[in-house]
């Protein structure tokens, strides 16, 4: 686990690609995952417009080996955000323990993260955002916040691999808001694909084990929340300068974060305020908790940014590609690790629902050639 987040942070710097030397973490009794605490802070996130010529990360005979660096450990990083975060859900309790409580807290993680690279020298200067741009990003940041919270109470409700699937029908979501809150029609192409999207899902839901109710309604509500999410950030970077004055898609990201875990806090204290202490005791008496909870804040804050800068360098068709491999990866690795089951039933209609998004991402391009 040390070195998972090491690379990941070594390959969002640009700095390098040879990992440190490392422990992997060990799986306890009873399929938990007990992680050796960190003897050192991980490489800073630094962010490049560029990458240097004859330096480590450069183009090798053609190949753009930061993007390929990015796109590992974006994966990576994702995967192990996935394992991390249902170990420290399952072991808190599951549904019933503190899922709003790590949610919120796991942004908090990210917060630290992103203050101290502001802070430290050399590492990443802060933006020059004014007062109407931060009231410009509270939509973006609510979504933000309230997507990840009801994607991690999925998580907590239900399998990680059933969770995978039905976030994978979150073009059905932004094709009705778009086509219907705001204006923006979609193809007739695009409504035919989202059949093999919501039909996969059906069909992997059908003999689910591990199915909930609350896990479906979950996920569901975080694919909603998602929708929304895009739509409003593809209004906020039609804001004059904001782009100029936040400086870098890191800076973006950190900004974002920090907003979506202040706005966390009211929901964390509504919820589970009355629990704080049980989870504070939890904390300070389990181990696989605690360490699986802030590996998993590091690795949600790590994963995404460099989510973002590679979606930056890449077209819509590589995005979709490379976003249906991501899904394949976490819903196969991940199952396999945690033990869940994955009849035939349940990858066949992953594999039509993921095949259908993948469709949906780029039928507009191909009926253009």
């Amino acid at each position: 686990m040390k070195f998972a987040f090491a690379a990941l942070a070594l390959a969002a710097s640009a700095s390098a690609l040879t990992p440190p030397k490392s422990a992997v973490a060990s799986a306890t009794r009873g399929g938990s995952l007990e992680v050796g605490a960190l003897k050192a802070a991980a490489a800073p996130i630094k962010e490049v417009s560029a990458l240097p010529r004859g330096g480590v990360i450069a183009n090798f005979v053609g190949v753009d080996v930061a993007l390929l660096s990015y796109f590992f450990f974006w994966y990576l990083g994702n995967y192990y955000y996935n394992i991390t975060n249902k170990l420290a859900l399952k072991n808190s309790g599951g549904a019933q323990g503190f899922p709003m409580t790590i949610a919120s807290l796991q942004l908090g993680v990210g917060v630290i993260y992103a203050l101290f690279a502001w802070a430290a020298p050399d590492m990443r200067s802060a933006p020059s955002i004014t007062f109407d741009d931060v009231k410009a990003m509270v939509p973006v940041a609510f979504c933000a916040m309230m997507a990840h919270c009801a994607s991690v109470f999925a998580m907590s409700a239900g399998a990680v691999s059933f969770g995978q699937i039905v976030k994978a029908a979150e073009p059905a979501f932004a094709a009705v808001l778009s086509q219907f809150v705001y204006g923006k029609p979609i193809s007739k192409a695009k409504w035919l694909c989202l059949i093999p999207v919501i039909g996969g899902v059906i069909i992997a839901s059908l003999k689910e084990l591990d199915f909930a109710v609350s896990a479906l309604i979950a996920a569901c509500s975080a694919n909603l929340f998602a929708a929304f999410k895009g739509n409003e950030n593809k209004k906020l970077m039609e804001t004059k300068g904001l782009k100029d004055r936040l400086g870098t898609v890191g800076n973006q990201f950190a900004v974002t974060q920090i907003m979506a875990f202040i706005m966390s806090l009211p929901l964390l204290y509504l919820t589970e305020g009355s629990k704080w202490g049980e989870f504070r005791e939890t904390l300070s008496t389990n181990s696989v908790v605690k360490n699986n909870f802030l590996y998993s804040g590091l690795f949600f804050y790590g994963y995404n940014e460099l989510a973002t800068m590679t979606i930056k360098k890449t077209n819509a068709i590589t995005q979709s590609v490379a976003n249906t491999a991501k899904r394949v990866i976490v819903i196969i690795g991940v199952a396999l690790v945690m033990g869940e089951s994955l009849p035939a039933q349940k990858l066949v209609g992953s594999a039509i629902c993921i095949g259908g998004v993948m469709l949906y991402s780029i039928i507009d391009d191909l009926m253009k050639k």
